[in-house]
Protein backbone atom coordinates (compact mmCIF):
# COMPACT_ATOMS: atom_id res chain seq x y z
CA UNK A 1 0.00 0.00 0.00
CA UNK A 2 1.18 3.52 -0.81
CA UNK A 3 2.40 5.45 2.22
CA UNK A 4 1.25 9.07 2.28
CA UNK A 5 2.83 12.03 4.05
CA UNK A 6 0.04 14.49 4.83
CA UNK A 7 1.00 18.14 5.15
CA UNK A 8 -1.17 20.86 6.70
CA UNK A 9 -0.34 24.49 7.33
CA UNK A 10 -2.04 27.63 8.55
CA UNK A 11 -0.53 31.09 8.82
CA UNK A 12 -1.42 33.75 11.37
CA UNK A 13 -3.49 35.63 8.79
CA UNK A 14 -5.48 32.54 7.84
CA UNK A 15 -6.31 31.32 11.34
CA UNK A 16 -9.68 33.04 11.37
CA UNK A 17 -10.65 32.01 7.82
CA UNK A 18 -13.24 29.27 7.51
CA UNK A 19 -11.88 26.03 6.10
CA UNK A 20 -8.24 26.79 6.80
CA UNK A 21 -7.94 25.38 10.29
CA UNK A 22 -5.48 22.55 10.81
CA UNK A 23 -8.22 20.22 12.03
CA UNK A 24 -10.34 20.91 8.95
CA UNK A 25 -7.40 20.21 6.64
CA UNK A 26 -6.56 16.98 8.48
CA UNK A 27 -10.15 15.74 8.29
CA UNK A 28 -10.41 16.33 4.54
CA UNK A 29 -7.04 14.70 3.86
CA UNK A 30 -7.83 11.68 6.01
CA UNK A 31 -11.07 11.14 4.12
CA UNK A 32 -9.20 11.55 0.83
CA UNK A 33 -6.69 8.86 1.82
CA UNK A 34 -9.48 6.45 2.68
CA UNK A 35 -11.16 7.01 -0.69
CA UNK A 36 -7.90 6.64 -2.61
CA UNK A 37 -6.65 3.65 -0.61
CA UNK A 38 -3.63 5.50 0.77
CA UNK A 39 -2.10 4.60 4.11
CA UNK A 40 -1.16 7.61 6.23
CA UNK A 41 2.49 7.49 7.22
CA UNK A 42 2.43 10.69 9.27
CA UNK A 43 0.68 14.06 9.39
CA UNK A 44 3.11 16.96 9.35
CA UNK A 45 1.83 20.35 10.42
CA UNK A 46 3.00 23.95 10.69
CA UNK A 47 0.99 26.44 12.70
CA UNK A 48 1.56 30.17 12.24
CA UNK A 49 3.98 29.90 9.29
CA UNK A 50 3.66 31.66 5.94
CA UNK A 51 3.80 29.62 2.75
CA UNK A 52 6.66 31.81 1.52
CA UNK A 53 8.83 30.68 4.44
CA UNK A 54 10.66 27.42 3.70
CA UNK A 55 12.06 27.22 7.24
CA UNK A 56 9.04 25.51 8.72
CA UNK A 57 9.68 22.71 11.25
CA UNK A 58 6.87 20.47 10.01
CA UNK A 59 7.86 20.88 6.36
CA UNK A 60 11.54 20.33 7.19
CA UNK A 61 10.72 17.14 9.11
CA UNK A 62 8.60 15.82 6.24
CA UNK A 63 11.35 16.41 3.68
CA UNK A 64 13.88 14.79 6.03
CA UNK A 65 11.62 11.70 6.09
CA UNK A 66 11.31 11.61 2.29
CA UNK A 67 12.73 8.08 2.04
CA UNK A 68 10.05 6.77 4.41
CA UNK A 69 6.90 7.67 2.42
CA UNK A 70 5.71 7.42 -1.18
CA UNK A 71 3.38 10.36 -1.78
CA UNK A 72 2.99 13.88 -0.41
CA UNK A 73 -0.65 14.93 0.02
CA UNK A 74 -1.85 18.49 0.64
CA UNK A 75 -5.25 20.15 0.60
CA UNK A 76 -4.20 22.79 -1.95
CA UNK A 77 -0.90 23.69 -3.58
CA UNK A 78 -0.68 26.94 -1.65
CA UNK A 79 -0.56 24.93 1.60
CA UNK A 80 2.91 23.68 0.68
CA UNK A 81 4.40 26.73 -1.07
CA UNK A 82 3.25 30.18 -2.14
CA UNK A 83 6.39 30.77 -4.19
CA UNK A 84 6.58 29.02 -7.58
CA UNK A 85 10.36 28.71 -7.47
CA UNK A 86 10.30 27.04 -4.06
CA UNK A 87 7.54 24.74 -5.28
CA UNK A 88 9.53 23.66 -8.34
CA UNK A 89 12.66 23.09 -6.23
CA UNK A 90 10.59 20.79 -4.05
CA UNK A 91 9.19 19.01 -7.11
CA UNK A 92 12.69 18.45 -8.43
CA UNK A 93 13.56 16.70 -5.19
CA UNK A 94 10.39 14.59 -5.29
CA UNK A 95 11.08 13.58 -8.89
CA UNK A 96 14.63 12.52 -8.08
CA UNK A 97 13.30 10.41 -5.23
CA UNK A 98 10.47 9.03 -7.39
CA UNK A 99 7.80 10.43 -5.04
CA UNK A 100 4.33 11.58 -6.03
CA UNK A 101 2.69 14.90 -5.24
CA UNK A 102 -1.06 15.09 -4.70
CA UNK A 103 -3.26 18.14 -4.20
CA UNK A 104 -6.51 16.66 -2.90
CA UNK A 105 -8.92 19.45 -3.87
CA UNK A 106 -7.26 20.44 -7.16
CA UNK A 107 -7.15 17.01 -8.85
CA UNK A 108 -3.39 17.29 -9.19
CA UNK A 109 -1.66 13.93 -8.95
CA UNK A 110 1.73 13.51 -10.59
CA UNK A 111 1.10 9.79 -10.94
CA UNK A 112 -1.31 10.39 -13.85
CA UNK A 113 -1.00 12.15 -17.23
CA UNK A 114 -3.30 15.06 -16.35
CA UNK A 115 -1.38 15.79 -13.18
CA UNK A 116 1.92 15.76 -15.02
CA UNK A 117 0.46 18.08 -17.67
CA UNK A 118 -0.73 20.57 -15.04
CA UNK A 119 2.65 20.38 -13.33
CA UNK A 120 4.37 21.07 -16.64
CA UNK A 121 2.22 24.20 -17.04
CA UNK A 122 3.14 25.30 -13.53
CA UNK A 123 6.82 24.75 -14.31
CA UNK A 124 6.55 26.81 -17.49
CA UNK A 125 4.86 29.62 -15.58
CA UNK A 126 7.61 29.50 -12.95
CA UNK A 127 10.22 29.66 -15.71
CA UNK A 128 8.43 32.63 -17.28
CA UNK A 129 8.38 34.38 -13.92
CA UNK A 130 12.09 33.72 -13.45
CA UNK A 131 12.94 35.02 -16.94
CA UNK A 132 10.84 38.14 -16.45
CA UNK A 133 12.63 38.86 -13.17
CA UNK A 134 15.93 38.35 -14.99
CA UNK A 135 14.89 40.74 -17.78
CA UNK A 136 13.86 43.42 -15.31
CA UNK A 137 17.13 43.00 -13.41
CA UNK A 138 19.12 43.21 -16.65
CA UNK A 139 17.32 46.37 -17.79
CA UNK A 140 17.87 47.96 -14.38
CA UNK A 141 21.58 47.13 -14.43
CA UNK A 142 21.99 48.40 -17.97
CA UNK A 143 20.22 51.65 -17.11
CA UNK A 144 22.48 52.03 -14.09
CA UNK A 145 25.57 51.45 -16.25
CA UNK A 146 24.43 53.97 -18.86
CA UNK A 147 23.73 56.66 -16.27
CA UNK A 148 26.65 55.97 -13.90
CA UNK A 149 28.56 59.25 -13.63
CA UNK A 150 31.88 58.97 -11.83
CA UNK A 151 34.12 61.84 -10.84
CA UNK A 152 37.69 62.39 -9.72
CA UNK A 153 36.74 62.04 -6.04
CA UNK A 154 35.27 58.55 -6.34
CA UNK A 155 34.39 55.92 -8.91
CA UNK A 156 31.50 53.61 -8.09
CA UNK A 157 31.10 50.25 -9.83
CA UNK A 158 28.39 47.88 -11.04
CA UNK A 159 29.06 45.59 -8.09
CA UNK A 160 31.65 43.30 -9.72
CA UNK A 161 34.54 41.59 -7.96
CA UNK A 162 37.55 43.87 -8.24
CA UNK A 163 40.25 42.42 -10.53
CA UNK A 164 43.97 42.30 -9.85
CA UNK A 165 45.21 45.83 -9.15
CA UNK A 166 42.05 47.06 -7.42
CA UNK A 167 39.85 46.61 -4.38
CA UNK A 168 36.39 47.89 -3.54
CA UNK A 169 35.83 50.07 -0.49
CA UNK A 170 32.12 50.67 0.13
CA UNK A 171 31.48 50.14 -3.56
CA UNK A 172 34.19 52.59 -4.63
CA UNK A 173 37.03 51.41 -6.88
CA UNK A 174 40.43 51.88 -5.23
CA UNK A 175 43.78 50.98 -6.81
CA UNK A 176 46.58 48.91 -5.27
CA UNK A 177 49.67 50.77 -6.54
CA UNK A 178 52.13 47.84 -6.35
CA UNK A 179 49.73 45.63 -8.33
CA UNK A 180 49.07 48.38 -10.88
CA UNK A 181 52.83 48.46 -11.50
CA UNK A 182 52.73 44.73 -12.25
CA UNK A 183 49.87 45.24 -14.70
CA UNK A 184 51.85 48.02 -16.36
CA UNK A 185 54.73 45.56 -16.79
CA UNK A 186 52.40 43.02 -18.41
CA UNK A 187 51.17 45.51 -21.00
CA UNK A 188 54.65 46.87 -21.76
CA UNK A 189 56.09 43.36 -22.09
CA UNK A 190 53.38 42.54 -24.63
CA UNK A 191 53.84 45.78 -26.54
CA UNK A 192 57.58 45.02 -26.72
CA UNK A 193 56.85 41.68 -28.38
CA UNK A 194 56.78 39.13 -25.55
CA UNK A 195 54.26 36.31 -25.90
CA UNK A 196 51.73 35.68 -23.14
CA UNK A 197 53.61 32.51 -22.16
CA UNK A 198 56.86 34.43 -21.82
CA UNK A 199 55.17 37.16 -19.73
CA UNK A 200 53.78 34.52 -17.32
CA UNK A 201 57.22 32.91 -17.09
CA UNK A 202 58.93 36.24 -16.36
CA UNK A 203 56.47 37.16 -13.58
CA UNK A 204 56.65 33.74 -11.95
CA UNK A 205 60.46 33.80 -12.12
CA UNK A 206 60.37 37.16 -10.34
CA UNK A 207 58.10 35.55 -7.72
CA UNK A 208 55.25 37.93 -8.56
CA UNK A 209 51.97 36.05 -8.21
CA UNK A 210 48.25 36.66 -8.68
CA UNK A 211 45.86 38.20 -6.18
CA UNK A 212 45.28 34.74 -4.68
CA UNK A 213 48.97 33.95 -4.58
CA UNK A 214 48.90 31.55 -7.55
CA UNK A 215 51.38 31.44 -10.45
CA UNK A 216 50.49 33.37 -13.58
CA UNK A 217 49.28 31.46 -16.64
CA UNK A 218 48.09 32.15 -20.17
CA UNK A 219 44.48 32.63 -19.10
CA UNK A 220 44.87 35.20 -16.33
CA UNK A 221 47.47 37.17 -18.33
CA UNK A 222 45.09 37.26 -21.29
CA UNK A 223 42.24 38.41 -19.03
CA UNK A 224 44.34 41.32 -17.81
CA UNK A 225 45.33 42.34 -21.33
CA UNK A 226 41.66 42.35 -22.40
CA UNK A 227 40.30 44.22 -19.36
CA UNK A 228 39.61 47.92 -20.13
CA UNK A 229 39.61 48.76 -16.42
CA UNK A 230 43.40 49.16 -16.63
CA UNK A 231 42.96 51.97 -19.17
CA UNK A 232 40.29 53.84 -17.21
CA UNK A 233 37.05 52.14 -18.23
CA UNK A 234 34.78 49.54 -16.70
CA UNK A 235 32.78 47.43 -19.16
CA UNK A 236 29.33 46.01 -18.47
CA UNK A 237 27.61 44.16 -21.31
CA UNK A 238 29.05 46.45 -23.96
CA UNK A 239 28.58 49.65 -21.93
CA UNK A 240 31.79 51.48 -21.02
CA UNK A 241 31.84 53.48 -17.80
CA UNK A 242 34.77 55.79 -17.11
CA UNK A 243 36.50 55.53 -13.74
CA UNK A 244 39.11 57.72 -12.05
CA UNK A 245 41.12 55.23 -10.04
CA UNK A 246 44.78 54.81 -10.95
CA UNK A 247 45.32 53.18 -14.34
CA UNK A 248 48.12 50.97 -15.62
CA UNK A 249 48.22 52.14 -19.24
CA UNK A 250 46.65 54.92 -21.23
CA UNK A 251 43.80 54.18 -23.69
CA UNK A 252 46.13 54.42 -26.69
CA UNK A 253 48.43 51.73 -25.27
CA UNK A 254 45.45 49.57 -24.34
CA UNK A 255 44.00 49.85 -27.85
CA UNK A 256 47.35 48.98 -29.40
CA UNK A 257 47.42 45.76 -27.37
CA UNK A 258 43.89 44.89 -28.49
CA UNK A 259 44.84 45.31 -32.14
CA UNK A 260 48.00 43.23 -31.66
CA UNK A 261 46.09 40.43 -29.92
CA UNK A 262 43.42 40.33 -32.62
CA UNK A 263 46.06 39.48 -35.25
CA UNK A 264 46.85 36.29 -33.32
CA UNK A 265 43.29 34.96 -33.75
CA UNK A 266 43.31 32.40 -36.57
CA UNK A 267 39.60 32.65 -37.45
CA UNK A 268 39.04 36.01 -39.24
CA UNK A 269 35.35 36.03 -38.21
CA UNK A 270 36.41 36.13 -34.56
CA UNK A 271 38.89 38.98 -34.86
CA UNK A 272 36.74 41.48 -33.03
CA UNK A 273 38.62 44.40 -31.52
CA UNK A 274 36.96 46.10 -28.54
CA UNK A 275 38.59 49.50 -28.13
CA UNK A 276 38.14 52.25 -25.56
CA UNK A 277 37.82 56.00 -26.27
CA UNK A 278 41.23 57.67 -26.30
CA UNK A 279 40.20 61.31 -26.57
CA UNK A 280 39.13 61.83 -22.95
CA UNK A 281 42.61 61.48 -21.48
Amino acid sequence: MTLAALYVRVSTEEQAEEGYSLDAQKSILEDYCISEDLKIYEIYEDYGYSGTNIRRPGYHKMMSDIDLWDSMVVLKMDRIHRNSRNFMNMMDMLTKKNKAFISATEALNTENALGRFVLDMIQRMAQLESEQIGERTYMGMKEKAETLMNNEKESTTMGFNAPYGYILKDGVLVSIPEEIKVVHKIFIYYLEGDTINIIAYRLNREKIFTKRGNPWNVYNIRNILHNPIYSGYMRWDGVLVKHFAQIAVNPEEYNSVQRMMSTKVKDPSKRTVKLVPDDDF
